[in-house]
């Protein structure tokens, strides 16, 4: 039970990292906890003949890399989607990103007047180094579009005020886009980007996407780990941590749901687990400061309540709907037939996802299973979506931790946690959303774990994977060779 490294968590970055360390001869063992599907948050779970997401996925990357890989392991599984999403604001649908036209005729010329004067004086009168969302926001598209178009919406994704949330967070889901970004690509005459790195994520037009829905890339990845030699155990969760000076040393203690426990020892391990957990197992304890630090992370849990229709007498044409509304408690609502036509069993059916944003033990994450369907259906009937008649079937997903928040003291405590993993756990290397406390996109916890798996081949840190979405620019930057050997990024863009 001796292995060259341990992968905690079978989600994009463990399974990235982990065939990548197979593919070069290292033994690798794979532990995740959940009992039937790899993928963590992008799995793909199926109810009686259809599939849905945990939120919806696009595959588009600015890192050429990671387009590669998505190729070499689905190929012509991979199907091209074209973008489709609006906002539900005051009972109308606003499409987004902006079309001047559409948002002039439906929110009135008053009213557009305002929003434009609005981002004027933000342009004039900026917030000097904003460091919460609201005035990040403003900033960049003024005070009243912040108030129609983000403070509802924002305010349920995280169970608190926009003005508590880091700015940290716009930078890193809205970066380079602004309300005058958004209208020079509504334009009918604008110049198109010469390749896919000068696109914003936000705008783009089209994405490719797995025809059974984004857990068959990390399925299909699982199996060519174990092709290769890998191995991957389902339903096991690690519990402590243990290092000493071993040829291998750390010791890892696994559980299992089925209740087998056993010991493993490996050279390195590399954690996807949240943070807060992570500090928790390791043995010997942490100093008190970081055990602190590590208990004020805090996390945004997730309802999906997948309704299943037959023969939907509306059957809008979105991949998903982002809900302004205060009246009603969803979110978000996928439209999963619009992702891939092979997400439901029968073309006269559709499944649509209506996402809830909770805490964990709160009222929405203890409701039952029923209640959960019918406060879903009620909703969604509410919104116009559906008639009551069409619904045939219901099913409920909770993901906890789904998104680490980004709090005004987040950073601190991440800060302080990485300055003692630094200096007292070599060979304990932290990849991925939850693993690293970033709001990631798949693309970039990919993008950790290659890094990571690059300097564990290598036998040195040859680049740093907390570079990884810090700005707009890194994750499309090449690598130069200097001549010192070292490997250093350079930004295509600046």
């Amino acid at each position: 039970m001796e292995f060259d490294v341990v992968v905690v968590g079978a989600g994009p970055a463990g399974l990235t990292a982990a065939y990548k360390l197979a593919q070069h001869g290292k033994s690798v063992l794979v532990l995740e906890q959940d009992d039937r599907y790899v993928g963590g948050i992008s799995k793909t779970v199926q109810h009686r003949g259809f599939r849905f997401d945990i939120g919806g996925h696009r595959f588009f990357s600015k890192a050429k890399e990671i387009e590669d890989l998505w190729q070499e392991v689905l190929g012509d599984d991979l199907i091209d989607v074209p973008r489709c999403s609006r906002i539900y604001y005051n009972r109308r649908f606003f499409a987004y990103p902006l079309k001047p036209w559409d948002a002039l005729t439906k929110m009135g010329i008053v009213e557009t007047t305002r929003c434009v004067l609005s981002y004027g004086k933000a342009k004039m009168f900026p917030v000097p180094h904003p460091d919460n969302f609201e005035d990040w926001v403003s900033n960049q598209f003024g005070r009243r579009l912040f108030e129609i178009f983000f403070k509802t919406y924002t305010e349920k994704v995280w169970g608190m005020k926009c003005r508590e949330i880091s700015a940290d967070w716009a930078a890193q889901r809205i970066k380079g886009l602004s309300l005058g970004e958004a209208i020079r690509n509504a334009l009918p005459f604008r110049s198109r980007p010469r390749s896919g790195k000068q696109v914003i994520k936000t705008l783009i037009d089209t994405f490719r996407y797995p025809r059974l829905g984004p857990g068959m890339m990390w399925e299909r990845m699982a199996e060519r780990v174990v092709s290769l030699g890998g191995t991957i155990r389902m339903g096991a969760k690690s519990g402590s941590l243990r290092r000493d000076d071993q040829p291998f040393p750390w010791q890892i203690d696994v559980v299992e749901v089925t209740g087998k426990r056993y010991s493993v020892r490996c050279r390195h391990i590399i954690s996807s687990m949240p943070i807060r957990t992570l500090v928790s197992s390791l043995d010997p304890a942490v100093p008190q400061e970081v055990k602190i630090a590590a208990q004020s992370l805090k996390y945004r849990d997730f309802l999906t309540v997948a309704l299943m229709l037959h023969k939907p007498a509306i059957d809008f044409q979105d991949n998903w709907i982002y809900i302004h509304d205060s009246s009603v408690k969803v979110g978000r609502i996928q439209n999963y037939r619009n992702w891939s036509p092979e997400m439901v069993p029968d073309p006269n059916q559709a499944c649509y996802g209506l996402e809830y944003f909770c805490f964990e033990g709160d009222g929405l994450w203890e409701a039952s299973d029923q209640e959960l369907i019918e406060l879903a259906k009620g909703e969604l009937i509410a919104l116009k979506l559906a008639k009551s008649e069409d619904i045939i079937d219901g099913c409920v997903v909770r993901q906890p931790k789904a998104y680490p928040v980004y709090d005004a003291h987040y950073a601190t405590h991440v800060a302080t946690i990485r300055n003692y993993l630094s200096s007292a756990t070599p060979g304990l290397h932290l990849v991925g959303r939850n693993g690293m406390h970033k709001y990631n996109n798949q693309d970039h916890s990919m993008k950790t774990a290659m890094i990571v798996a690059d300097n564990i081949l290598s036998g040195r840190q040859m680049l740093d994977p907390w570079k990884v979405n810090q700005d707009a620019e890194y994750h499309e930057e090449e690598t130069v060779q200097k001549p010192s050997g070292r490997l250093v990024p350079r930004s295509r863009n600046r």
